[in-house]
């Protein structure tokens, strides 16, 4: 019987991918003894406004570029799957990929507003939620309506490295040394920052379909 692949998905923008990405994409591999890890790149986040969104393309490719050299896949898969929300996106991932076992990673900042997402207790029922301090953002994950909710599923993160143990919902707190970067403060300092990417047409890393550099 085959191993199965056990593999983070961190979701986002990426506008644009920054090094505190890859930072805490690492981190959360090895505290939870990950094989890899997939970047999801959202071709359009509905919490989030459209003004100031690179291309789809130029995200992507911003992404590959902060990924190189870790075992880290930059996908845009949700393009193919024709998803917009997280909860059908990982119910379809789940489903394609049916040798992996997945795990949810998410900042605490994210974990603030979980109750607003969309089906997120679909979410949590679909795969464990590993979530990442972010500075400032702490005390409100804490005192979430999602995390009264996700509160009895709290395991610690020897649990999903024991990889007999997976199962969902579970809540993973993963408490480290925080990055302070953010991508807005880099649209901030450098608001063309798209402009080096748009000419790239790279290829998604788990669909292998070329993702052109046209707007999201």
């Amino acid at each position: 019987m085959r191993t199965p692949i056990y593999t983070g998905l961190l979701g986002g923008s990426f506008n644009p991918a920054h090094g505190g990405h890859r930072r805490i994409t690492l981190f959360a591999m090895k505290a939870l003894g990950l094989d890899e890890a997939w970047w999801l790149v959202s071709p359009g986040n509905p919490l989030k406004p459209k003004k100031g969104m690179a291309p789809l393309g130029a995200r992507v490719d911003s992404a590959r570029v902060k990924a190189r050299r870790a075992p880290i896949r930059v996908t845009a898969i949700e393009r193919e799957l024709g998803t917009v929300y997280t909860a059908d996106t990982l119910m379809k991932i789940v489903r394609r990929y049916p040798k992996r076992r997945f795990v949810w990673l998410m900042g605490s900042d994210n974990l603030a507003q979980f109750h607003r997402w969309k089906d997120w207790r679909r979410i949590a029922r679909t795969m464990p939620i590993a979530v990442i301090a972010r500075p400032g953002y702490d005390a409100h994950a804490v005192t979430s309506p999602a995390t009264a909710w996700l509160r009895p599923y709290r395991v610690p993160a020897a649990r999903l490295r024991n990889r007999g143990s997976w199962s969902a919902p579970a809540l993973v707190y993963l408490a480290f040394d925080p990055d302070p970067r953010s991508a807005t403060a880099l649209r901030s300092g450098e608001p063309d920052w798209a402009n080096a990417y748009l000419a790239a047409n790279p290829r998604d890393a788990v669909t292998r379909k070329v993702i052109s550099g046209d707007p999201a």
